[in-house]
């Protein structure tokens, strides 16, 4: 038994984004959403506007997540302002409603940036091999690894 497949070819990036489904219609919502987010938290008080996040938008309604019940209680008092505020943004005209969710809010936590680092005894190997090797590429690596060292302190004269 035989599986036909149906071979598919790559496709550019910008045409992609630009077609009237997947991904292009996903970093759409993506780009209303985050506008969303900004302009309402344009308009919150000053407290408030670290914990409400935009989460998301179906059957014309906006979901607003929140760590604390608290928050989303002064929302709902302040829904028919909020709403009047979106609707001055374009592609918003259709909003008729929030939809307000407590969900536990996990900050953005860009990756821990790991530095190697190289020993002066370990740099100075590295440039003696450098000085013994004839291939220049090989060289060239070599040099360019020791310069990696921590440098010593010069004294100040």
């Amino acid at each position: 038994m035989s599986i036909k497949v149906k071979r598919s070819r790559a496709q550019p990036i910008a045409q992609l984004l630009t077609k009237s489904g997947g991904v292009g219609q996903l970093m759409r919502q993506s780009r209303l959403i985050d506008q969303a987010q900004r302009h309402l938290r344009a308009h919150l008080p000053e407290e408030m506007r670290e914990h409400i996040f935009v989460g998301g938008f179906s059957n014309g309604r906006l979901t607003l997540i929140s760590g604390q019940a608290s928050w989303l209680t002064w929302l709902r008092y302040e829904q028919s302002r909020l709403l009047t505020l979106l609707h001055q943004l374009p592609g918003f005209e259709g909003v008729t409603g929030f939809t307000l969710k407590v969900r536990p809010v996990r900050p953005i936590e860009s990756p821990k940036r790991y530095t190697r680092t190289l020993s002066n005894d370990a740099s100075k190997t590295l440039s003696e091999c450098a000085k013994d090797t004839d291939n220049p590429r090989l060289k060239n690596a070599l040099e360019r690894l020791a310069s990696h060292a921590a440098r010593p302190t010069e004294p100040k004269e």
